[in-house]
């Protein structure tokens, strides 16, 4: 990779590519807490866990989950859906010791609730179906109605050690617990996007398509919108339950929904696909998945259609993803980076689209 393309904000970069044996294929989850990695390997239907940040290209998982090792890649391992498969795993949280992964495609989120030992290790808690041999959307198949108890292609956790938050994006909703369940199929105690947990219909004030949600330590909140190119924002997690966001990061109004706002290249205030986001110091950094980049707000917006401070992964505002560099393969800059996580002053990037991730420290 030409590292120059990601920028003037970034330093000593670096490329991993998980095991050498088995290398990722399509990454879409990230995380790190306690110096430990987790990496959902979304194509190969696994999770990774190195207790430690990698510092080279290739090193083998202290742990993986999903598969019983690093050779397995079958969605649900090859077999009928269980306690320790996945299938096309997504967001993943974790705090060092419980593990959050949202497990996409059997239309569940599990939880362990200390950190797996061994390769394979079933879950303790499974939330969206009633037990961990069933997967059906909305537990009644296509079509049925969601509850307080289901969902339907969740893509996004988060948590902040106590509550959780699930983008439980198929149902166009958030749903949110007091505390990390401890039994199966527990009901969310609230839902954001919804006025209650049983209408599918949609207003475009209310997160459309969420793809991820996070809350920082000032009870901020971010999620990822991304059938409107937008990330919609609260400065009290606690007003999402009543109220729309009180701004819109990539469009000047709620009904505006255009591609880098229709324009042909995007622009400092502009977002394309966006997945994920990620609150850093006094500002946020946005995955801009669809331009391939990250903008990055020194401070968060305070009005819609704001202008990004810097980027990351693009040596201008103007480039996006259809430019010679991305046009001319995986060596030259990202593409379709999906999440991302930091710890301390180091990024961490699902570079999805180059089937790999990138490692860099900001200068911001």
């Amino acid at each position: 990779m030409n590292f120059e393309t990601l920028g003037q904000h970034v330093a000593n970069s670096y490329i991993f590519n998980g095991s050498r044996k088995m290398p990722f294929l399509a990454p879409r989850g990230v995380f790190a807490a306690k110096n430990h990695l987790l990496v959902s390997d979304t194509g190969r239907n696994r999770v990774f866990i190195w207790k430690d940040l990698p510092t080279s290209e290739f090193q083998e998982p202290d742990i993986v989950l999903g598969q019983s090792d690093v050779s397995e890649t079958g969605r649900n391992s090859g077999g009928e859906v269980s306690a320790g498969s996945f299938q096309y795993p997504s967001g993943i949280w974790s705090n060092g010791e419980t593990i959050v992964v949202s497990d996409a495609w059997n239309h569940r989120v599990l939880i362990w609730h200390a950190m797996p030992t061994k390769n394979g290790q079933p879950a303790d808690v499974v939330l969206g179906q009633p037990n961990f041999t069933s997967n059906r959307p909305n537990v009644k198949g296509i079509g049925s109605d969601p509850s307080a108890q289901t969902l339907n292609w969740p893509y996004g956790v988060f948590s902040n050690g106590q509550s959780l938050w699930i983008a439980d994006t198929g149902n166009r909703r958030i749903l949110f617990y007091k505390t990390i369940p401890k039994t199966n199929y527990l009901p969310a105690d609230k839902v954001i996007g919804k006025p209650n947990f049983t209408t599918r219909d949609y207003e475009n004030h209310e997160p459309i398509w969420p793809y991820s949600v996070k809350v920082n330590s000032k009870n901020q909140m971010v999620v990822a919108d991304t059938q409107f190119y937008r990330n919609l924002f609260w400065t009290n997690a606690e007003e999402a339950f009543s109220k729309p966001s009180n701004v819109i990061i990539g469009q000047p109004n709620f009904d505006a929904c255009g591609q880098n706002q229709f324009g042909l290249f995007p622009s400092r205030k502009s977002l394309n696909w966006t997945y994920d986001a990620c609150f850093y110091k006094e500002g946020i950094l946005v995955n801009d998945t669809g331009n391939s980049r990250i903008l990055w707000f020194e401070t968060v917006p305070s009005e819609n259609s704001a202008e990004a401070t810097a980027v990351i992964g693009k040596r201008d505002f103007k480039s996006g993803s259809e430019n010679k560099e991305t046009l001319m393969g995986t060596s030259s800059s990202l593409y379709w980076p999906f999440s991302i996580t930091t710890q301390g002053n180091t990024l961490i990037v699902a570079d999805t689209g180059n089937h790999r991730i990138v490692i860099t420290h900001l200068k911001f």
